[in-house]
C-alpha cells in the first residue's frame, strides 16, 4: 500500500464515522428513535441492513479462507443461507412483526417471565462477545496484511471506531452505515474481480489450473450432511438471532418485515459466485499458503492486482461490511442492557434519557471487551474454528427453542431453559472435555448434527409430552390493533420524518462515494474504465434515490 490507499481508507471512515454523528441528533430525541429507529423504517434499508450484517461476519477472512483451501465448497456453505433465509420469509420473520415485540428479550419476559428473559439475556451477552469479537478479529486481519501496522493494532482502533459511531446514532445509524457500507462493498468487489481474471489470463483459466476437487460442493470436512445441519443452524440463527429480530420488528407492517427477510434470501443466492472468485483465484496465483495463512488470501490478491488507490478503497469496501455485523451485534446488546437489564432490574423508573445515556455507556464498556477477546483469537485456533465451533454449540441451543415458543402454544419457561441448558452441557462437553479425557472429537458434521439436532430432538419430545397431557403453555403475545389516535398519528409523522432523514443521508453519502470512485479511476494508472463506470452507477443509483425520496416527501406533505 501507498499513501493514496491510506488517504482513500481514512476519508470512507471519516464517512461513516459522520454518519454516526449525525444520528446523534435524532437519537437522543426519544429511546423509540434511538432503538427502534422510529419503529416503521423502509424494508429495503432492514433488509440491506440484515444481509450485510449477516455475510460480513466471515465472508473474506472465515468463507475466503475456505474458497481459497476447497474452492466450490465455500459457495455451497453459503447458499444454505439463501435457503434458510427464504424459510425464515416465509415461516418466522411475519411471526415476530406479529408478538407486537421491539425486542426478543421484550417477546421473552412478556410472555414467559423475567426470570426465562433474564437466562436468555445473560447467555445472549455472553455469545455476543465472542461473535461480535469474530467479526472484528477478520477486519484487523485483513488491514494487518495490507498495511505495516501490527494486528493488535488494526484491532484496537477499528474497534474503536466501530464502537463510537454505534454509540452515538443508535439504530438509525447503524442501518444507514450498513446501506452505505454495503454500496462500498459491492464497488469495490465488481472492480476486483475482472482485474483478478486478468492476471491469471481469464476465467477458463481458473478450471483450467485448480487443483483436483477444486469444484466439487463437498469434502470430507463439509459433507453433505454438514449442508443439511448446517440450514437448520442457519435457520435458527437468521430467524432467531437477536440483532437480527430487530430488523424484522423495527418496519411497520407484517408484510414489510417478511419483505426483508425475502430481500436478505435474494441476495444470497447471487452473492456468493460473486464474493469467493477472488481467494479461488489467488489460488492459481499462490498455491503455498500454510496454517492460519489462507485467512488473508483476500487482501494478497488486491495487493498483488491492484493499482495505487484501489487497494485502499477494496481495503475499506471489505473493513466496512465486516463491520456492519460488529456494530449491528453492539446496538442489539446496548438495546437489551438498556431496556430489559438496567431498567428491568436496575432503575424501573428511568427516564428516556437515562436509558439512552446508559445504552451509550455500555456501548464503550462491551465494545472494549469484545476488543480483548478479538486479540486473543489467535489463541483459540484461528477465527475459521472460533465461528464454526460458536456456531454449533450456541445456535440451536440458544434460537431454536425461542423460535420453536412462536409456533407452539404448549413450550413453557422450563422446556425453553432445560432444553437450552442441556443441549449447551452436551456440546461444550463433547468439545472441551471428551478430546482431552478420551480421545474423542467430533468431526465438523457431526458437531453441527448434535448443535442442531439435540434441541429439536429435545424440543419435540416435550411438545408432545405436553399434548399428551393435554397442557397449554403461557398465552401467545399478539400485537395490539393500531388505534389511529392523535398520539398514533404524531408517532407515525415523526417516524416517516426520520425515515425521509434516513434515506436522504443515504443517497448524499452515495453520492460522495460516487465521485470518490470516479475520482480514483480518473487518475488509475491502469483499469481506469472498470472504476470510473463502478463510480458512475454508484452516482446514478444515488440521484435514483434522491428523487425518490423527494416525491415521496412532497406526497406526504413533508417539506
Amino acid at each position: 500500500m501507498v499513501t493514496l490507499d491510506f488517504y482513500v481508507m481514512a476519508i470512507f471512515a471519516v464517512l461513516i464515522f459522520s454518519i454516526g454523528l449525525i444520528f446523534t441528533r435524532v437519537g437522543s430525541k426519544s429511546g423509540q428513535a434511538f432503538f427502534e429507529a422510529g419503529g416503521a423504517t423502509p424494508w429495503w434499508i432492514n433488509g440491506l441492513s440484515l444481509f450485510i450484517s449477516y455475510f460480513s461476519a466471515g465472508t473474506f477472512v472465515v468463507w475466503g479462507s475456505i474458497a481459497y483451501k476447497s474452492g466450490l465448497v465455500a459457495n455451497v456453505i453459503q447458499l444454505t443461507m439463501a435457503i434458510s433465509g427464504l424459510l425464515v420469509a416465509r415461516f418466522i420473520a411475519a411471526k415476530w412483526k406479529k408478538t407486537g415485540a421491539m425486542t426478543a428479550a421484550d417477546y421473552l419476559r412478556t410472555r414467559f417471565g423475567v426470570k426465562t428473559q433474564q437466562f436468555y439475556t445473560y447467555l445472549i451477552l455472553l455469545l455476543s462477545l465472542f461473535a461480535t469479537a469474530a467479526v472484528l478479529y477478520p477486519v484487523g486481519k485483513m488491514v494487518h496484511v495490507a498495511t505495516p501496522f501490527s494486528l493488535n493494532t488494526c484491532i484496537i482502533v477499528i474497534g474503536l471506531i466501530i464502537v463510537l459511531y454505534t454509540a452515538a446514532g443508535g439504530l438509525w445509524a447503524v442501518l444507514v452505515t450498513d446501506v452505505v457500507q454495503f454500496v462500498i462493498l459491492t464497488a469495490s468487489v465488481l472492480i476486483v474481480i475482472p482485474i483478478a481474471f486478468k492476471e491469471i489470463g481469464g476465467p477458463s483459466q481458473l478450471f483450467a489450473k485448480a487443483p483436483v476437487d477444486f469444484f466439487k460442493p463437498f469434502n470430507a470436512d463439509y459433507t453433505f450432511e454438514f449442508m443439511l445441519a448446517f440450514i437448520v443452524y442457519q435457520l435458527f440463527y437468521i430467524g432467531g438471532n437477536w440483532s437480527y429480530v430487530q430488523r424484522y420488528t423495527s418496519v411497520s407492517t407484517v408484510k414489510e418485515s417478511k419483505k426483508v427477510a425475502y430481500l436478505f434470501a435474494i441476495l444470497y443466492f447471487v452473492s456468493p459466485v460473486i464474493w469467493m472468485i477472488p481467494p479461488m483465484i489467488y489460488r492459481i496465483i499462490n498455491p503455498n499458503l500454510q496454517g492460519l495463512e489462507p485467512e488473508g488470501a483476500y487482501m494478497m490478491l488486491c495487493q498483488k492486482v491492484l493499482p495505487a488507490g484501489l487497494i485502499g478503497l477494496v481495503l475499506a469496501g471489505m473493513i466496512s461490511a465486516t463491520s456492519s455485523k460488529a456494530n449491528t451485534t453492539i446496538n442489539l446488546v446496548a438495546t437489551v442492557f438498556a431496556n430489559d437489564i438496567y431498567k428491568a432490574l436496575i432503575r424501573k423508573k428511568a427516564s428516556e434519557k437515562e436509558m439512552i445515556f446508559m445504552a451509550r455507556l455500555f456501548t464503550l464498556i462491551f465494545g472494549a471487551a469484545t476488543i480483548i477477546v478479538a486479540i486473543l483469537i489467535p489463541r483459540a485456533g484461528g477465527v475459521v474454528e472460533v465461528v464454526l465451533s460458536t456456531a454449533s454449540i450456541a445456535g440451536g441451543a440458544l434460537f431454536g427453542p425461542i423460535i420453536w415458543s412462536l409456533f407452539s402454544k404448549r413450550q413453557t419457561s422450563f422446556s425453553l431453559v432445560f432444553i437450552s441448558t442441556t443441549s449447551l452441557l452436551v456440546s461444550l462437553f463433547f468439545k472441551t472435555i471428551t478430546p482431552a479425557a478420551f480421545d474423542l472429537k467430533f468431526n465438523r458434521t457431526i458437531e453441527t448434527i448434535v448443535g442442531v439436532g439435540l434441541p429439536v430432538l429435545l424440543l419435540a419430545i416435550f411438545e408432545l409430552y405436553y399434548t399428551s397431557r393435554n397442557l397449554i403453555g403461557a398465552p401467545f403475545m399478539l400485537a395490539p390493533t393500531e388505534q389511529h389516535t392523535q398520539n398514533e398519528i404524531n408517532k407515525n409523522i415523526a417516524a416517516e420524518k426520520q425515515n425521509v432523514f434516513g434515506i436522504k443521508v443515504i443517497a448524499i453519502s452515495m453520492v460522495v462515494v460516487g465521485t470518490g470512485i470516479v475520482l480514483l479511476g480518473i487518475f488509475a494508472p491502469q483499469f481506469g474504465g472498470i472504476v470510473i463506470g463502478v463510480g458512475l452507477c454508484v452516482l446514478l443509483t444515488a440521484i435514483y434515490i434522491w428523487y425518490r425520496v423527494k416525491g415521496f416527501q412532497k406526497k406526504i406533505g413533508l417539506q
